[in-house]
């Protein structure tokens, strides 16, 4: 029996060890270029990325590979949709921010401020409102070239006008939204710090804060936030993910300087990394996101896997709905012998997360299902004390 449980344990161990690399190994997708940034997804283009050395953003496919899509982009950095699904540019070379229209022209959308010259625009997060919030530090000039005086975040209104948030950061690089659009976080890159701040009135920013430090030597670079709050932010090493609370719950090992992700792919699971020359992905545990200005509610009922995954005293259990109603949670053995049960309630329509601590039970392999009154779902969960 003894020797039973120890083949079982082993088995046990394999099986996590698979899973770990399953959602947290990085695979190429394209590589040989000069220094990658700003990947964003399209159903109808596949993958746009900037180059930023070589003055050019390119689109990649799974059947046709990378090919050129604008060139020259005016040293493209950040990439993001419009409300209306036109692309996005900020250009660090060009020292703009810029929209795509339909015909491909592109129409400056900022370029000065107080009749100053911007630094050279980042990165870009785009509110539901069709508000753009964009950071401006100075790669690529020089001291002199500096009109302004100092580093901003900025924001463009609906109808155009560019107001300057904060400029008390001295290198704002990657930028992003809370799922509610409540909270906006930004990295301060070369100190390796991320900050949130209190988005008030939809176009003004308060109660600045300490939200992350990383470390070691390396940048802060831009980031992402799925639909449960968890914000997936570049750093040293790779991918960095923090809980909305700031807990740092996972780190993602990527080659090279790690330079900003963005998810993609049909069902918005896969994460799209840049990093030095190569552009990876991974397929995440994680929620899907959708851009602002994009949402829609899940297309069907959903239990994603939990994380972490194995894991010795508590995980995550995600979950996303596509209507209100009541629904049940419960855990049960191998054997199919129910240990606990988490929820019992009516939910609300969209994504959730649900903590399970499981407490005094033994090492092993149990499953998660979940339930309203016309599905069930399952998945597995690996215990190892």
């Amino acid at each position: 029996m003894k020797r039973y449980l120890h083949f079982c344990f082993g088995i046990l161990i394999l099986v996590s060890q698979i899973v770990a690399a399953q959602t947290t190994t990085p695979e190429i997708v394209a590589r040989g270029f000069q220094f990658v940034e700003g990947p964003l997804w399209s159903d109808s283009l596949g993958l746009l990325f900037s180059d930023i050395n070589a003055n050019t953003v390119y689109r990649w496919t799974p059947a046709g590979g990378a090919v050129v899509y604008l060139k020259p982009s005016g040293k493209s950095n950040g990439l993001a949709w419009d409300a209306q699904g036109r692309l996005l540019m900020a250009l660090q070379g060009d020292r703009k921010v810029v929209r795509q229209e339909r015909d491909g022209a592109l129409t400056i959308l900022a370029e000065r401020y107080t009749g100053k010259r911007l630094n050279s625009p980042n990165d870009l997060a785009v509110k539901a409102d069709g508000s753009i919030f964009f950071t401006d530090p100075p790669y690529g000039i020089s001291t002199p070239q500096q009109e302004l005086g100092y580093c901003g975040i900025f924001r463009i209104s609906p109808g155009g006008v560019l107001q300057l948030l904060d400029k008390t950061l001295s290198r704002p690089n990657g930028i992003a939204f809370s799922p509610d659009e409540k909270l906006l976080y930004v990295a301060d890159a070369e100190v390796r710090k991320i900050y949130v701040w209190d988005v008030v009135n939809d176009s003004l920013l308060a109660n600045k804060r300490l939200f992350a430090s990383m470390s070691p030597s390396g940048y802060a670079d831009g980031m992402k936030v799925d639909a449960l709050g968890n914000l997936f932010a570049t750093g040293p090493g790779g991918i960095w993910i923090y809980a909305p609370d700031g807990r740092l719950m996972q780190k993602i090992t990527v080659p090279g300087q790690t330079t900003n992700c963005g998810w993609g792919d049909a069902d918005r699971q896969t994460l799209y990394i840049t990093s030095g020359g190569t552009v990876y992905k991974v397929r995440s545990p994680y929620s899907r996101v959708d851009a602002p200005g994009h949402s829609e509610l899940p297309q069907g009922f959903q239990l994603l896997p939990n994380y972490p995954n194995p894991f010795n005293a508590t995980t995550a259990i995600r979950f996303s709905l596509p209507a209100a109603g009541k629904v049940t949670l419960r855990i049960f053995s191998i054997l199919g012998k129910e240990t606990a049960q988490l929820l019992s309630e009516v939910m609300a329509a969209g994504p959730h997360e649900i903590l399970w601590d499981a407490g005094r039970l033994s090492s092993g392999l149990y499953y998660i299902m979940l339930e309203n009154n016309s599905h069930r779902m399952t998945t597995k969960a690996i215990l190892v004390r």
